[in-house]
This record gives C-alpha cells, sequence and structure tokens, in this order.
C-alpha cells in the first residue's frame, strides 16, 4: 500500500466534538515504535474509542488503535498498546490540575503528521455535555446546513 503524503493524513475524533465541551487544546508528539508510524503513514489508526489519563506525572492514551504493518513481520507492534504523549513539564502540570476539577477529561481530537514529518495528536481538555446539549448541537448543525443550502440556490 502507498504511502499517504503527510499534509493529508487528518485522522479526527468527530464524536468528541459531539460528546464534549472542547474547552482548551493542546498539540502533543506521541512515542512511537517504526512499525507504527509506518502505519499511520499508510492511513491507519483510530482515535474514536481513546481517552489520555494522567499516571506519575506524564500523560498516556490509551485505546488508541494503529493497525499493524503489513510489512512488519516480528517486529510488528501491539495495535491497543499504552502510548506515551510528549508536551512540556508545565502543560502536563497545568493538564493534570485541571483535570482534578469536577467533571474535566483529556480526550483526543486529532491525529495528524505536521511538515516535519512527525506524527501529532491534538487534544483537548474537555467538560462532557449533557443529552439536552447535544440536542441543540443537532439543531444548530441543520440550521446551519439548511442556510447554507439556500445560499446556493440564490448563487
Amino acid at each position: 500500500m502507498p504511502l499517504t503524503p503527510p499534509d493529508k493524513i487528518n485522522i479526527q475524533n468527530k464524536k468528541a466534538a459531539f460528546d464534549y465541551e472542547l474547552l482548551e487544546r493542546f498539540t502533543a508528539g506521541i512515542q512511537l515504535t517504526g512499525s507504527e508510524i509506518k502505519s499511520i503513514r499508510q492511513g491507519g489508526g483510530s482515535i474514536h474509542e481513546a481517552y489520555c489519563i494522567v499516571r506519575d506525572g506524564e500523560i498516556f492514551i490509551k485505546g488508541m488503535n494503529i493497525p499493524e504493518y503489513e510489512y512488519g513481520a516480528y517486529a510488528n507492534h501491539v495495535p491497543t498498546r499504552l502510548r506515551k504523549l510528549l508536551l512540556r513539564r508545565r502543560e502536563i502540570n497545568r493538564i493534570a490540575s485541571k483535570i482534578k476539577e469536577k467533571g474535566l477529561t483529556l480526550v483526543p481530537v486529532r491525529l495528524f503528521i505536521n511538515e516535519r514529518g512527525y506524527a501529532k495528536l491534538e487534544i483537548a481538555l474537555a467538560r462532557g455535555k449533557k443529552s439536552y446539549d447535544k440536542r441543540e448541537t443537532i439543531k444548530q448543525k441543520t440550521s446551519k446546513r439548511e442556510m447554507e443550502r439556500a445560499l446556493k440556490r440564490y448563487r
């Protein structure tokens, strides 16, 4: 399978924006093995079931699925292993103190490859939405879509 250009790799967690109110975003590096980055460059990977945890002053992502690299042979990786996120100490301390607040969590929003070729993960401090908030989000999306359709018709 051919490699996808780095600027085309943009794996998003759309469910996070629907289920959570995203308060503050951070961009973190990910500690990966060779077969994992190759698999991501092929366009593989999912962050839909993933979540972040703070343990011993470090932040990890759990449940992120990176499929095995098809040419990996014996050097392949475990698809859903615990992966360390690379952030500055100041950011980690800030995130850890905010997570201790009631109702805040750390969710992955987007996995991408930057211009230097490194895999990056955008994470966000988030507060869970209630069901009526989700219905309001659906209403806003629907009305926005209808307005765009109406504008296209009159052009």
